[in-house]
């Protein structure tokens, strides 16, 4: 019996080392790789939180620092660094002006550089709070000076605010869109201005005179407003008839007046003016050789 079981233990102890051969090794690094995935969203919200504590911190730096030194303009490209999710939100307001976005981001910047050399941190006030008006002021005058496809007056723009706002007033409380009688009332001015103010907010987009009408399947508002005239050609022809009839004596012109514009025949106009067939005739062609001596087209 000792000999038997000797056998059956033998070959347990080669099963030994296949153990290490299923490396639980590998399986920790991946859930160690995996769990590093969430730092960068949780330091995300922790930056976001500290930014108000870490501009605090910068201004008081700025603060005591002589402008135009290194240590200055570090400092202050630190603050703007740190403020530009506070320009990346209010651009986020003007996505609908169909206006690429980081053009929208750079106004802004614009406005945030000249809130922080603006501000002061010794009247108790918040620097968000301090620097919004001056961000979306600055988009919303590049949006008026720049983006208009059509430049408007700006007290008319100005005017535009005001009625856009009483047709919004109007509206939520008549339940209906007003008309141009009562915003005009509600503002003190008159219908005209009114109007003027609505095709001025019209002008941040002009549509294509060859866009077709989407959903209708309608041509474009070149094919529905405009068609080819006839008589287009004939306009530089007429000119230049006009033009040269002044240059022939005045018997020529009526000549040529009966027999073109009143078609009358050489025989008709021969017993018109009294004299032969032949004689007008000639006077045609005469005519006809000065006109096109002095036709400057085909010259």
């Amino acid at each position: 019996m000792p000999a038997s079981t000797a056998p059956q233990e033998a070959p347990q102890a080669p099963q030994a080392p296949q153990a290490p051969a299923v490396p639980p090794a590998p399986a920790a690094p991946a859930e160690q790789t995996a769990a590093p995935a969430a730092p960068p969203a949780s330091t995300a919200k922790s930056r976001g939180a500290d930014t108000r504590a870490l501009t605090q911190v910068l201004f008081a730096q700025l603060k005591n620092l002589l402008p135009g030194s290194a240590e200055h303009s570090r400092v202050r490209g630190a603050l703007i660094e740190a403020n530009l999710p506070l320009v990346r939100y209010a651009a986020a307001r003007f996505r609908s002006r169909n206006e690429p976005m980081e053009d929208v981001v750079q106004v802004g910047t614009i406005g945030l550089i000249n809130a922080i050399d603006r501000f002061d941190p010794d009247r108790g006030v918040q620097f968000p709070t301090f620097a919004m008006p001056t961000v979306v002021g600055e988009i919303k005058r590049y949006f008026r000076d720049n983006v208009r496809t059509v430049h408007v007056p700006r007290r008319l723009h100005e005017l535009w605010v005001q009625v856009n706002a009483a047709s919004e007033d109007l509206t939520t409380a008549f339940g209906r869109s007003p008309t141009t009688a009562e915003i005009a009332e509600r503002l003190r001015i008159g219908e005209d201005e009114v109007l003027a103010c609505i095709e001025a907010g019209r002008s941040y987009h002009a549509t294509s005179l060859e866009a077709a009408q989407e959903g209708d399947g309608m041509p474009g508002l070149l094919d529905r407003l405009g068609y080819e005239d006839p008589e287009l050609d004939g306009v530089e022809h007429r000119d230049l008839v006009r033009h040269l009839l002044v240059q022939l004596p005045e018997r020529e012109q009526r000549i040529l007046l009966l027999r073109y514009y009143s078609n009358l025949t050489q025989s008709q106009i021969s017993a018109e003016l009294g004299v032969s067939q032949m004689h007008v005739s000639r006077l045609l062609a005469r005519s006809f050789a000065r006109l096109r001596s002095a036709n400057r087209i085909e010259a």
